[in-house]
């Protein structure tokens, strides 16, 4: 059995989707949801599932190892990170070395980096008058959306289309791949 670990600070529709992708595979497993935001709509997404969920704060994120003992404690094999928004520390990086995914709603190495997530990444794209976005799931180090690419793929833009619906296109994009190609990633 392989354990996955989910870290997101907002919604939480991606975590979900990945709860929901691995609920009843016998092989893989999300086991643990992690969150710096105690009022994140993850966390009830989770408890739908009987998902254990740890809170914690800037403090124990980067200078307490409680995360990682949380981590080994569940055994888990894969961080995947859903909407995390905080950059990952080192130490967490060198525990998990390329066992850490995230997702991020644009074709990098275009549109990604520090600040560039959610709303502004599609604002981003439109101001520029891109003709294509996608996602990229790449693997994390101790740089905003610097890893190495493990899969990309995109959607047409509209001329003049706005934001919210480039986010939504987007949104439909993570839902149909992110679960996929983490369980390719198990098997590998």
């Amino acid at each position: 059995m392989k354990r996955i670990a989910i870290f997101a600070s907002g919604n939480g529709s991606n975590a979900e989707n990945i709860i929901k992708y691995f609920l009843n595979d016998a092989n893989n497993r999300v086991e643990l949801v992690l969150t710096n935001n105690a009022n994140a709509k993850v966390i009830q997404r989770a408890k739908k599932f009987d998902i254990p969920v740890m809170i914690f704060n800037r403090d124990e994120f980067y200078s307490k190892e409680i995360v990682v003992k949380k981590l080994v404690t569940y055994k888990i094999d894969l961080v995947v990170l859903a909407g995390f928004m905080w950059l990952v520390p080192s130490y967490i990086i060198k525990s998990y070395p390329r066992r850490i995914i995230n997702i991020h709603p644009a074709l990098l190495p275009k549109y990604g980096g520090k600040g560039m997530y959610g709303e502004h990444v599609h604002q981003a794209v439109s101001n520029a008058k891109e003709k294509e976005s996608g996602i990229t799931i790449h693997y994390v180090n101790e740089k905003y959306d610097d890893g190495d690419i493990l899969f990309q793929t995109s959607i047409c833009i509209e001329e003049g289309e706005s934001p919210i619906s480039i986010a939504n296109k987007i949104h439909v994009l993570e839902h149909e791949n992110f679960p996929v190609v983490i369980e390719k990633i198990l098997q590998s």
